[in-house]
C-alpha cells in the first residue's frame, strides 16, 4: 500500500505524522563547512522514516526575555535559500518556518510566489514579545499567503504555556484556523498537563463551532545538560520542579530526559486518541553537541515505532464503538 504524504496526511486530518526539526548552518559557514554539515545531517536522517523536516527561521528574541540568553544568538543562512541550494537530495516535504516580522512584505510575496507548494510547507510565527518592531504582522503574513500561494499548507505554533496563563490558546487556534491554518505545531512540551488542557480546550471549542479539529503535532527535544536546561527556561518553556530536579541532580540528564519525552509522547497519544484528536510528534533537534543529536534520532526512531504499535488507533475506536453502543 502506498505511504500517504506529508500533505495529504495533513490535508486529511489524520494521525502519525513524524517530523524532525533542524536549523540551518551558521550564516559565516564557508561553502565547504555547509557541505559538510549536509551531508552529516542527511545521513543521520536517512535511517529515520520522517514524513518531513522542519528548518527553523532564527531570530534574535533577546525581546522576550530580559535575562542574559544562556546560548549566544548566531545568525544562520536563510532556511528557504538552505534548502532550495544545499538539500536537493532530501526527497520528502520540507516545513519552512518565517518569523514574518523579520521580512518586508515583498520579500515574503516574492518568496511564496516562487515556492514550490508540492515540497514546500511553511509555519509562520509571529514576534516574540508585543513591542517588537516587526516589517509585516503574522495576520498580514497569513492574508498574503492566501492571495499569493493560497495552495501552500500553512501552519501555526501553539504555546501551552501562553495557555496555562492566559487560557485562550485555543481561541488563538481557532482564529489561525479561519485564516488558512490547517494544522499546529506546539512549542517544545516538557510539561504535559499543559498541552493536554490546551488540547481539550480547543477539540471542545471546535466541537461547539461544528469545525474539524486540526491535527496537532507536538514538539519534543532533549535536555542533556545543565546550560540546555537553562536555555529551554529562557525560551519560557515551562518544566514541572519534580522534572528539573530530575534532570538537574541525575548522573545521565540525557537518558532521563530520553525516558521522559517517550513518557510524554505515549500519554499524549492515549489522550489524543481517547479524545478523537489528530495528532502527531516532531523531535526538535538544535543542540551542537553531537550526544545530544544522536538521542534525538533515537528518539524519532521510537516515536515512529511507538505510532506503529500493533493496536494504534484502538483506544479511539474503542471509543467510537462504545458511543455508538449508547445511541
Amino acid at each position: 500500500m502506498t505511504r500517504p504524504t506529508l500533505h495529504s496526511m495533513l490535508a486529511e486530518a489524520r494521525s502519525g505524522v513524524l517530523l524532525y526539526g533542524i536549523t540551518p548552518p551558521r550564516l559565516d559557514s564557508t561553502p565547504s563547512r555547509i557541505r559538510e554539515i549536509v551531508a552529516v545531517t542527511l545521513g543521520r536522517l536517512s535511517g529515520l522514516d520522517l514524513d518531513g523536516l522542519i528548518l527553523y527561521d532564527i531570530d534574535d528574541e533577546s525581546d522576550r526575555n530580559p535575562e542574559s540568553r544562556p546560548f549566544p544568538y548566531l545568525p544562520t543562512l536563510d532556511p528557504a535559500d538552505f534548502h532550495a541550494e544545499h538539500l536537493g537530495a532530501w526527497d520528502r516535504p520540507v516545513v519552512i518556518y518565517r518569523c514574518v516580522g523579520k521580512y518586508h512584505e515583498d520579500e515574503l510575496r516574492d518568496w511564496l510566489g516562487g515556492a514550490d507548494p508540492g515540497r514546500v510547507l511553511s509555519v509562520f510565527v509571529g514576534a516574540s514579545s508585543g513591542g517588537k518592531p516587526v516589517r509585516t504582522d503574522l495576520r498580514t503574513a497569513q492574508a498574503l499567503r492566501a492571495e499569493v500561494r493560497p495552495e501552500m499548507p500553512l501552519g501555526a505554533v501553539v504555546i501551552g504555556e501562553r495557555h496555562a496563563r492566559s487560557g485562550d490558546e485555543h481561541l488563538r487556534m481557532l482564529a489561525k484556523q479561519e485564516r488558512g491554518c490547517t494544522f499546529f505545531i506546539s512549542q517544545v512540551i516538557y510539561d504535559v498537563s499543559e498541552t493536554k488542557n490546551l488540547i481539550s480546550d480547543y477539540f471542545y471549542a471546535c466541537r461547539e463551532r461544528s469545525l474539524p479539529p486540526r491535527p496537532m503535532i507536538f514538539t519534543l527535544s532533549l535536555c542533556g545538560s545543565d546550560k540546555t536546561l537553562e536555555f529551554l527556561k529562557w525560551l519560557g518553556v515551562d518544566i514541572p520542579r519534580w522534572l528539573e530536579n530530575t534532570l538537574r541532580h541525575s548522573a545521565d540528564p540525557l537518558a532521563d530526559s530520553y525516558r521522559e519525552s517517550l513518557a510524554i509522547a505515549r500519554d499524549l497519544r492515549e489522550f489524543c486518541e481517547r479524545l478523537g484528536m489528530p495528532y502527531g510528534f516532531h523531535v526538535e533537534s538544535v543542540s551542537i553537541r553531537k550526544a545530544e543529536i544522536e538521542a534525538s534520532t533515537r528518539l524519532a526512531a521510537a516515536l515512529r515505532a511507538l505510532l506503529r504499535e500493533e493496536g494504534h488507533g484502538r483506544v479511539a475506536r474503542d471509543r467510537d464503538e462504545v458511543v455508538d453502543a449508547q445511541r
